[in-house]
């Protein structure tokens, strides 16, 4: 798979700051130069020395004067500084004629009156007093603090996370042919594919489209649970297409301050323009795109209803001759502005939803090319076993199984590590022995509670297929009954929905036969059967005495969506009186399906207990009469063959995937 494309060659700010901070060195060099030369003495004892002979050498500056003098321990520099509020030129040329005058009466003929004349001075040099070369250094210092400003502060703050760059997009551009994703990564959402393969044909080649008139939609509204592939279906239009991908989330538009993300919707939609054809790419747009008005974001100036009319605005200021195509993602479309979703903005709404059997082994096989899979996984049966999973779970689910076999240092990825990443996935982690350790009773209890469901998930009409069954706790639960669907259901019949009911009755049942008490863990199964006679009730018109009648609106309250009886109190006590009934009829069913199989019931609680957990062949062995063969022996490990035998060979694997521990006496 094609990696993302490198970042773009960065400029060299370390060759920069280098020469910036040895240009600061000289600078203040040159500006303390006057610090680290000789000391200063004044104009007036300058001249004294002179009169006294004691100068040897006078370097006549611009400013000031470095002269070499003599002193009784040998020669000794210093600096005279002109007088102020006098020209240096004056200055220099007064200097001149004082030490002309000088050398001229010390270069006379020595007489009897003076026999010790002074040495004449030498001048070094003089260099002239201009006004550029009194105030370069300060013209030097002044151009380093505002290199130093631009590149340190103003440079940072136009570039990202400043203040200057509030109104910068930050959309994430995809290089034309990086997005490294085509429609060969995408399985399972056929549907969707075809209806966005007009896009694709449309970027590749938009005059065949203009030369009749015809528009393409501006705008594509990918609608879909989350991890169904929205985004990985819009990136693969990108990559169809070799057109600049352009990715944003809704969220990324939001700021504090108010006008900041319409700022970047319009520095967004220029970019695009600039870059044609192109595909702009808005995830989660439902933060942004909410309904106006509703009370929770309005007014005026709020910055979400700012963000949207900007888009709004942008999408709809579109020619037919723009090459740029817009989507969105979102799994919360009843939330969004009518605007929005408007012809002329996003008209084609496309809904991307869970893979059914075909579509999710599809999937499966899609993300196994990836790891190195043995000749006895069978992909089918993982994809029957996960109805309702997305992509993103059937993804997590072979990673899952990837990390189960190198943790026994296979070279393959097993059938049983697949089944053991669904079960871990759907049902979660295993409790490992000593962890969650259940006394004998409960783990009695637990036993025929599975059993129940077991049995009644063999024998009932209308049901699924029965995978296995255990009494190994997952996540919150301590034991499970897991079936297989033949086929992916849109619909439930009725009598589909009251066999179901039956069987989430079966473990409470064998709990009150078998067990002589009622415990807790019914808990789950009460609440979903309940939920299943409300809806034949309430909702679904599967009622005889009710009628084909809906008693419920939806409606979004403080909590969130919810569902609103409309019944007087009359009707909401014969619909509940309509819901007792359902349920009591088939707790009678199922009762009594168990007391006429409750010797097979107690063969599978027994082989529960003694196996933990049995797969659909056993459970049918067992029912038939046959017997099972004794479990393999845990290995008992003592301290003392630790610290001095060899250790044990690796541990038995069970079927469902992680090893039997071995436990220490």
């Amino acid at each position: 798979m094609p990696e993302n494309p490198p970042p773009p060659p960065q400029k060299p700010r370390g060759l920069l700051l280098i020469m910036m901070s040895l240009m600061g060195v000289m600078i203040i060099t040159l500006m303390m130069w006057k610090n680290l030369s000789p000391a200063p003495i004044s104009w007036s004892h300058f001249l004294d020395n002179i009169a006294k002979g004691e100068v040897l050498e006078v370097e006549i500056g611009p400013e000031f004067a470095l002269v070499k003098g003599t002193k009784p321990a040998g020669d000794k520099e210093y600096r005279v500084y002109y007088p102020t509020g006098r020209l240096g030129d004056t200055v220099q040329k007064e200097l001149l004629e004082i030490i002309n005058t000088y050398n001229a009466e010390a270069k006379r003929p020595k007489d009897a009156a003076s026999p010790n004349r002074p040495t004449p001075i030498n001048i070094k040099g003089v260099q002239p007093a201009g006004f550029l070369s009194a105030i370069l250094p300060q013209l030097l210092v002044i151009a380093l603090l505002v290199g130093l400003f631009y590149f340190f502060v103003l440079r940072r703050m136009g570039q990202g996370g400043g203040v200057l760059s509030f109104g910068k997009s930050r959309a994430q551009l995809i290089t034309k042919g990086k997005t490294g994703k085509t429609f060969k990564d995408v399985a399972g959402i056929d549907e969707a594919k075809e209806e966005v393969e007009e896009l694709v044909a449309f970027l590749k080649n938009p005059k065949k489209f203009q030369k009749l008139g015809g528009r393409i939609p501006r705008g594509v509204l990918l609608v879909g649970p989350p991890g169904t592939g929205k985004t990985l279906l819009a990136k693969a239009i990108a990559g169809e297409a070799d057109v600049p991908f352009y990715s944003i989330s809704g969220s990324d538009f939001v700021e504090m301050f108010v006008g900041v993300g319409a700022s970047r919707v319009r520095d967004l939609f220029n970019q695009s323009k600039e870059n044609s054809p192109c595909i702009i790419f808005i995830d989660e747009i439902d933060a942004v795109g909410r309904k106006r008005g509703n009370g929770t974001n309005s007014g005026g100036h709020d910055e979400r209803e700012q963000t949207l009319n900007a888009i709004l605005v942008e999408m709809d200021g579109f020619s037919s001759t723009d090459k740029v195509i817009v989507i969105a993602a979102t799994n919360r479309v009843d939330v969004l502005d009518p605007a929005l979703l408007r012809p002329g903005r996003f008209d084609r709404h496309i809904y991307v939803s869970l893979p059914d059997i075909a579509g999710r082994e599809q999937i499966l096989g899609v993300h196994c090319g990836k790891v190195k899979m043995g000749p006895n996984c069978n992909l089918s049966i993982i994809a029957r076993g996960t109805p309702g999973f997305s992509g993103a779970d059937l993804e997590s689910l072979i990673n899952e199984a990837a990390l189960n076999a190198a943790r026994y240092d296979q070279e393959i990825v097993m059938h049983k590590d697949l089944e053991y990443a669904r079960d871990r996935v759907a049902f979660g982690q295993e409790k490992k022995t000593g962890s969650r350790a259940m006394p004998e009773k409960e783990r009695k209890i637990t036993a025929y509670h599975e059993a129940g469901h077991a049995i009644l998930q063999m024998i009932v009409e209308e049901k699924d297929d029965l995978h296995k069954v255990t009494i190994i706790p997952r996540g919150r639960s301590l034991g499970s009954t897991m079936h297989l669907p033949t086929e992916d259901r849109h619909t439930h019949g009725k009598r589909k929905l009251l066999c179901d009911i039956s069987i989430l009755f079966g473990g409470r049942i064998s709990e009150e036969i078998f067990c002589g008490d009622i415990t807790t863990g019914a808990s789950n199964d009460i609440e979903r059967a309940t939920d299943l006679a409300r809806g034949m009730v309430y909702e679904w018109g599967m009622s005889e005495k009710m009628g084909p009648l809906k008693y419920t609106e939806e409606h979004d309250g403080l909590m969130g969506h919810e569902s609103v009886v409309t019944a007087g109190n009359q009707t909401r006590r014969e619909l509940d009186e309509e819901v007792r009934s359902i349920i009591d009829a088939q707790y009678a069913l199922a009762k009594d399906l168990i007391l006429a199989n409750r010797d097979k019931l107690v063969r599978v609680a027994e082989a529960l207990l003694e196996h933990e957990t049995l797969d659909v062949l056993q459970v049918k062995l067992l029912m038939d009469g046959g017997e099972l063969p004794p479990r393999r022996p845990t290995v008992i490990v003592t301290k003392a063959e630790i610290e001095t035998k060899e250790p044990r060979s690796e541990p038995e694997r069970s079927a469902t995937g992680p090893a039997l521990e071995p436990k220490l006496a």
